[in-house]
């Protein structure tokens, strides 16, 4: 349970940090920059989890977030520009 919870702050932070380091105009609002934050997170624990990186039930760090979340930003203008 407070891995959940550990995991959801991390994002909301992430998200903001994410978006401050990822050059570019994303034109997202603060809590479109946060749910993906928040994504990231569940990504880099989820993917650090199936590595072997992190325990189960451990959530990841601040810099495994922030890059999945910075991930998620690409992946996001990416297909915003194709439609």
């Amino acid at each position: 349970m407070f891995s959940l919870i550990g995991t959801l702050f991390v994002g909301l932070i992430v998200g903001l940090i994410a978006r401050a380091l990822k050059p570019g105009d994303d034109k997202l609002g603060w809590i479109m920059t946060s749910l993906l934050g928040v994504a990231g997170s569940f990504i880099a624990t989820a993917l650090g989890t199936s590595m072997g990186w992190y325990r189960p039930g451990q959530a990841a760090g601040w810099i495994a977030s922030v890059l999945g979340a910075m991930l998620l930003l690409v992946l996001y203008s990416f297909f915003k520009k194709k439609a």
